[in-house]
């Protein structure tokens, strides 16, 4: 099995709204994938697809090689899910939790979810209602790990982390994925520690993809230039060429996965002067915010 998830013209409303637009996507054996997207972009309707939680409207949806809706359990067994939110049985402790969740899984490594709780400096009596956000990440993270899935799923893990948790969690979880040869596949709209972790990634929008590209093609030749604001360029829109647009008081500002010249012939086509064109630098969250809109 080369692709552990296949999604072929996902489609899936809730009553009026389409949610999932025609999604088509695949994630490879081995590493750790992206799916990126602002509030609202469709992440975790996908996520409960995939798990089956829903069954799409239309189109198809593979996970380890069954139909999405109808995994059997033993299946199941092979995933690990961190849901959107970190929900857990409140009024367990951290033992109890461990003690609770190894008989569901035959493969159960109890020192790995040790490991991890152990960091959290509290002890294992102390009652998941009375830890933080980060620490009931990092217990719901270990319960994942501790099952050494096949195929991990963790549904926006950022939700409530500040940045010190974040990068434990990040940090932790690239260095498991690596020994014990887990595909991850996780969902953020954080995207400014990511960079650097994953193998590749899926930008989706409205629930249709927008982007993807693998290591070392992120974002490649996607540039953005600034130039002089005038009433030519107060017309411009997204175009072929423009993937965006945005203007400010003084500069208009656009965007595009076209060589700068081609932009420039473009612009020029079109009536305008481009005083004080420049070159705008961007970073992996800057490139991100300009593809999918910073609104």
């Amino acid at each position: 099995m080369t692709h552990l998830i296949e999604c072929r013209q996902l489609t899936h409303s809730y009553g009026e709204k389409q949610v999932i637009d025609h999604l088509s996507f695949q994630i490879p054996k081995g590493g750790i994938h992206g799916l990126l997207g602002k509030n609202g972009a469709g992440k975790t309707t996908t996520i409960n697809i995939l798990m089956g939680f829903l069954e799409p409207s239309g189109g198809q949806c593979t996970v380890l090689g069954e139909p999405s809706h109808r995994l059997r359990p033993a299946t199941r067994q092979r995933i690990g899910l961190l849901h959107e939110g970190f929900t857990q049985y409140d009024f367990m402790s951290i033992a109890e939790l461990e003690r609770f969740y190894r008989h569901f899984y035959p493969g159960w490594r109890p020192e790995l979810f040790h490991d991890l709780t152990r960091r959290l400096k509290v002890p294992p009596t102390r009652r998941i209602s009375r830890l933080s956000c980060g620490q009931r990440s990092q217990v719901c993270l270990g319960l994942i790990m501790a099952q050494v899935p096949e195929l991990m799923i963790l549904d926006d893990y950022s939700m409530g982390l500040d940045a010190g948790y974040r990068r434990l969690l990040l940090d932790y979880l690239q260095d498991y994925a690596r020994e014990y040869q887990t595909t991850v596949l996780l969902t953020s709209h954080i995207v400014q520690d990511l960079e650097r972790l994953m193998d590749g990634m899926l930008v989706i929008q409205e629930g249709r993809l927008l982007y993807q590209a693998s290591r070392g093609a992120f974002f490649q030749g996607f540039g953005q230039w600034r130039f002089q604001r005038c009433t030519q360029s107060d017309a411009l829109e997204p175009d072929a060429v423009l993937h965006a647009v945005e203007h400010s008081s003084q500069h208009t500002l656009v965007c595009s996965f076209q060589p700068p010249e081609a932009v420039r012939q473009h612009l020029l086509a079109r009536g305008l002067s481009l005083q004080g064109w420049q070159d705008v630098p961007m970073n992996f969250e800057d490139a991100f915010l300009s593809l999918t809109g910073k609104y």
